[in-house]
């Protein structure tokens, strides 16, 4: 079932002289993990703003087509009411903190202050998620003195406690380095499995290969293909338009070129390695 869908969406920003977004058409099932790519530019994040509601409510300029979100046009919902179904992390950290806060328990709870919650439902939902993502450790420290990862996983917490149907997710690895990234993809796959619909913007293609259900490529703010990610990123097409590819993928593609096809095409590490064992064992077989 259809949580989002877009319908022949456009979008122009008051002061563009063309649209940054083009009859696009999506629809985003509840539950599943969606990856945004594409070259910088191609309208990853403004179709995030749309999807998130500061398009048109923020954003201004003219919005042209369907975007309805849980079940009603985007243009029918209020801010307020959007905040607790959809909840955004931005790519910098330090945009998400407040800044108004001296513990990490405290931002965490900010948000759920901001609505008024009752205190002691805040307290249990706070606990909740500083134990879900392992971060107890961080729960008395300034969320200024932690390091990039640790700021981005608080980032998510404080989104998280929201509790929102949607979460949407804009570039959050970019400033960390591989350990920090891993736990933010750890962070992001557990609120998949809790039955989150997640819509990540991303470049680093081989983690997009590892966990996305579903891939859409943005190229000059168009569609330019969207499926299954096993059919995206084995598609050389992707090259075309400024995008990577996993570099397993690519051997695949290569092996297959020298004539040493291996059936498929990988997407992982672990996918390279049954698909060149198994290529061996059918070579050594057929000598």
């Amino acid at each position: 079932m259809s949580i989002i869908s877009l319908n022949n969406v456009s979008y122009q920003y008051p002061t563009s002289q063309s649209p940054v977004l083009q009859d696009i058409t999506l629809d985003f099932e509840a539950g599943k993990f969606y990856a945004l790519i594409g070259a910088n530019g191609s309208g990853k994040t403004s179709l995030c703003n749309v999807i998130r509601g500061f398009i048109p409510h923020f954003y201004k300029g003219d919005l042209q087509g369907d975007v309805i979100v849980c079940g009603k046009d985007i243009r029918q919902w209020q801010m307020g009411e959007l905040a607790p179904k959809i909840g955004y992390v931005f790519q910098n950290p330090f945009t998400q903190i407040s800044g108004v806060k001296e513990a990490v328990f405290d931002e965490i709870a900010f948000g759920l202050e901001n609505l008024g919650v009752e205190t002691g439902e805040i307290r249990n939902r706070v606990d909740s998620v500083l134990t879900q993502l392992g971060i107890e450790a961080l729960r008395d420290k300034n969320p200024f003195e932690l390091s990039g990862g640790q700021k981005q996983r608080v980032a998510l917490a404080s989104i998280i406690v929201m509790e929102p149907d949607i979460l949407v997710i804009d570039e959050p690895t970019s400033q960390l380095d591989p350990e920090g990234t891993e736990e933010v993809f750890a962070i992001i796959e557990l609120m998949k499995r809790s039955g989150k619909t997640i819509i990540l913007v991303e470049h680093k293609i081989e983690l997009i290969a590892s966990y996305a259900d579903h891939v859409v490529l943005l190229h000059d703010g168009k569609v330019a293909l969207s499926g299954e990610t096993e059919q995206v990123l084995t598609d050389e097409a992707v090259l075309s338009y400024h995008t990577a590819l996993p570099q397993y993928a690519l051997f695949g593609m290569e092996m297959k070129r020298q004539q040493m096809d291996l059936g498929t095409i990988p997407l992982t590490e672990a996918q390279a390695i049954a698909a060149v064992q198994s290529w061996l064992r059918a070579k050594e077989g057929g000598a």
